[in-house]
């Protein structure tokens, strides 16, 4: 038994040993044959990490703009259907919003929002980015898909980043969970990222939503995925979220199931195979289990997080309502039982429920004890004139 537990070992040394991954090594790595191996794959993905990020860890905030969507995504607590309590914010309230996160430190921001053109043009999003361009040396986007000509108005207001999931690779699932509206469209998707690429876009981020199909597919999907881009969109910086399914509106409960230390084995596996790419880490995870991840390859995390409109600062509070076919109806008492959380600085619904409620500062402490340097800022539009 100790013989053949070393051959296996010693095996694996030299697997992981290996100068460079393909698309082959990194099915045998996320295998569940190679679970074994995890702490092994830990130390390789760390001392990687190290080398090619050094021992930093960049800090970005979300900033959700509107919670109106005009898809129906059976896992989304802004689905169209779900009776739920939707505010879109002025360009004034999201500069409010986001003068709270900079006074926190902040100075990496995504602003995301639904997909609902008549609440949310780009010639919104636009103001909004042009708006914060003057304070923000970083700002990213996490909203509908739009066509290359779309996306340039945004570049030239101030975006720089762009992030867009799959949600899922499996064409079957996807179908059945995109019951209406422009998400449906699969392709169309998936296509996102170079479009946003050929408007200018530095950095773009992909990833699965875990939870919704296999997740050895999706990861191999993912990775696939990110190869493409890194060689047909080679100016871009890529980066790959690790999202797990969240409560929220609606209450769909996950298809598949990710444990905590295939979690784990991914981060690693995603980190040899792509020495360069970023790999983000948001607050869906719990606290305890995000200070032991990070240190295994995460390169960028998200803290003291709201997924509401107007969650960092009340923004919008007198504006909130229901929206029907795109027409906004007045409040009905009791009309969604996700209406009031506690301590919520607005009523108005979040797209999930986070995991990890520590503050920015209590974050950013975690990083030093860990040994590592929070960055907040790490751009700047200077350096490119």
């Amino acid at each position: 038994m100790e013989r053949s537990r070393a051959t296996t070992l010693d095996a694996a040394r030299e697997t992981l040993a290996q100068e460079k991954f393909s698309l082959a090594d990194f099915g045998q790595l996320i295998s569940p044959a190679a679970g074994q191996w995890l702490e092994l794959l830990g130390r390789h993905s760390q001392q990687l990490t190290q080398q090619r990020f050094g021992k930093t860890i960049r800090l970005f905030a979300p900033l959700y703009l509107s919670n109106e969507c005009i898809n129906n995504c059976k896992y989304c607590g802004f689905s169209r259907d779900n009776p739920i309590l939707r505010v879109t914010l002025s360009v004034e309230e999201v500069l409010r919003e986001a003068r709270a996160l900079a006074a926190d430190g902040f100075r990496n921001i995504l602003l995301v929002a639904g997909e609902h053109p008549k609440f949310v043009s780009n010639g919104y999003l636009a103001e909004c980015v042009a708006a914060l361009h003057a304070e923000w040396p970083g700002i990213s986007l996490e909203v509908g898909p739009m066509e290359t000509a779309e996306y340039r108005p945004l570049t030239a207001a101030g975006a720089e980043g762009l992030v867009v999931y799959q949600e899922t690779y499996d064409r079957a699932i996807y179908d059945d969970l995109h019951t209406a509206g422009p998400k449906k469209n699969f392709d169309w998707r998936l296509e996102t990222a170079e479009r946003a690429y050929a408007a200018g876009f530095r950095r773009l981020g992909i990833g699965a939503l875990f939870g919704l199909a296999d997740w050895r597919y999706e990861a191999l999907c993912v990775a696939a995925h990110a190869d493409y881009l890194l060689r047909n969109c080679w100016k871009a910086q890529i980066t790959i979220s690790l999202p797990r399914l969240r409560p929220c509106a609606g209450e769909f409960q996950p298809l598949t199931h990710m444990t905590d230390r295939e979690l784990a084995q991914l981060i690693g596996a995603f980190r040899l195979i792509f020495p360069d790419v970023g790999l983000v880490l948001s607050t869906r995870e719990p606290a305890k289990l995000r200070d032991g991840l990070i240190p295994l390859g995460i390169t960028m995390v998200s803290a003291g997080s709201h997924t509401e409109p107007g969650g960092y600062t009340g923004a919008g509070k007198e504006k909130i309502h229901h929206t029907e076919r795109g027409r906004i109806v007045e409040l009905a008492a009791g009309a969604s039982e996700w209406a009031a959380v506690p301590d919520q600085a607005t009523n108005a619904t979040g797209q999930f429920e986070i995991a990890d409620d520590r503050s920015a500062q209590e974050v950013a402490s975690l990083i030093r004890q860990l040994g590592y340097e929070p960055v907040w800022k790490d751009w700047d539009a200077a350096l490119t004139m």
